[in-house]
């Protein structure tokens, strides 16, 4: 296992001219140490593990070996079997690794589309019936896509599983082991991951041949520019310091154990003047897409979520992350907690601890390896302000229309739009934005 922390530019790692050009133009100079790590191996057909935390530029590092083999290749595209296929825990995931990945392909010749669930099956049908080379999947929809005959995947000649632990967590490691063990066992297969442990092994030991193994900035080390704050409070203030964390000029991301507690936090910030929305499992495919741009092109600055956020979304210049609810476990705190500090910038996390919470949340960080600082605090504390930054524009929201000589319906139309209405109907309140354009942030836009 190697562990790198040099960088030199993709050029010298046998990125093709045509996409280190496209990385370029799109303000990408640098490699990250994952891709610098995995590149030279990956590009000489090897099996690789590649390890390192959410954010740390896994998705190129797999993008830039996968387009280029199957670019080089040349094979006639087939309808219904993919040349290249990549595995991936949620359907956001699925769609910030295609946004990666589908200019890559295209820059090659190559046609790249995502399968997952959710949603009706018909246009994926539709464009494995016209052929494309990458599939990026949900194991469980693409399964039932198999069996249903529209797609099959004895012609893949690259499989990628990213986020390969949060599957195991998930549960999808049966359906997993029977998608690979669909695969020709002589094809190249690349793993990433933040941890390599536990039942992610069981695939390695399986179905990877003479791995190499790279390690860059794992899970267990949160990085030194984020820095951990508890807040113990009294169960009756909650409310009123999480609405003025909430209430900074900047990007947070507020994380709630239940669907119904990030739906109801929303909707309780909005009508406050702080307008929010939520991501959770209930919602459907559109109104997650809605959300998730109206809080990546700021339109919105608050991100209410369940842990289903904690690995599904790459945004950047996040300033804070609160633990409304602390997590029930001290991984799921770490990928929560790396919502933010993303690729070298700065960033805070707060945890919320009722006095009945304390004993939890001091077993958490200790699993988790962090020396948090610790804060009995009251509303209007000075700790939050240092915290929250300085104080967004109230922003009021738009009253319920009035329908004349009708009656009352038990759900009315309004204008102000719900905590999953993608944030439409209201004033920005935008972070001011950087002029830089560093590799974080163009790569990011496109990563998960």
């Amino acid at each position: 296992m190697s562990t790198t922390t040099c960088t030199v530019g993709f050029a010298a790692l046998g990125v093709p001219n045509a996409l280190a050009t496209y990385l370029q133009a799109s303000g990408i100079d640098e490699p990250f140490p994952i891709q610098t790590a995995t590149l030279p191996d990956s590009f000489g057909g090897r099996d690789v593990l590649g390890r390192g935390r959410t954010g740390s530029g896994k998705t190129l590092a797999f993008a830039l070996p996968l387009v280029t083999r199957l670019a080089a290749e040349g094979t006639r595209t087939r309808a219904g079997s993919p040349r290249g296929l990549v595995l991936v825990p949620t359907r956001e995931l699925a769609n910030q690794v295609l946004a990666v990945i589908a200019p890559l392909a295209q820059e090659m010749k190559l046609k790249a589309t995502v399968i997952f669930g959710g949603v009706t099956q018909g246009s994926q049908v539709r464009a494995l019936a016209a052929g494309v080379d990458i599939v990026i999947a949900t194991p469980g929809r693409l399964e039932d896509l198999i069996a249903q005959k529209h797609c099959r995947l004895d012609h893949v000649e690259v499989t990628v599983l990213d986020e390969a632990d949060h599957m195991a967590d998930l549960g999808f490691l049966p359906v997993v082991t029977r998608l690979l063990g669909q695969t020709p066992s002589q094809g190249q297969r690349l793993l990433f991951s933040a941890t390599l442990d536990g039942g992610v092994n069981v695939l390695v030991k399986r179905f990877l041949h003479n791995p190499v193994t790279h390690s860059v900035d794992p899970v267990e080390a949160p990085v030194s520019a984020m820095t951990h704050h508890v807040f113990s409070v009294k169960t009756a203030d909650k409310g009123a310091v999480v609405s003025d964390l909430a209430s900074g000029i900047g990007r947070s991301v507020l994380f709630t154990r239940t669907k119904h507690g990030a739906k109801k936090l929303a909707k309780q910030l909005t009508s406050q003047g702080i307008p929010a929305v939520d991501l959770h499992g209930n919602l459907s495919q559109n109104a997650r897409e809605r959300n998730l741009m109206a809080f990546s092109d700021g339109s919105v600055q608050v991100l209410v979520a369940t842990d289903i956020a904690a690995r599904g979304i790459h945004v950047d210049d996040v300033t804070l992350v609160v633990h409304v609810d602390p997590p029930a476990e001290h991984k799921a705190y770490l990928h929560r907690s790396g919502r933010t500090a993303r690729a070298g910038a700065e960033g805070s996390v707060v945890t919320i601890a009722t006095l009945e919470q304390a004993g939890e949340v001091r077993t958490l960080a200790k699993q988790a390896g962090i020396s948090p600082t610790i804060t009995a605090i009251t509303p209007g504390a000075k700790e939050i302000a240092t915290l929250r930054g300085e104080r967004a524009a109230h922003v009021t929201p738009a009253p319920v229309a009035a329908v004349a000589n009708e009656p009352r319906r038990s759900n009315p139309q309004r204008k102000w739009p719900t905590s999953s209405s993608g944030g439409s109907g209201h004033k920005s309140r935008r972070a001011p934005q950087s002029q830089s354009r560093n590799q974080s942030r163009s790569q990011s836009s496109r990563r998960p």
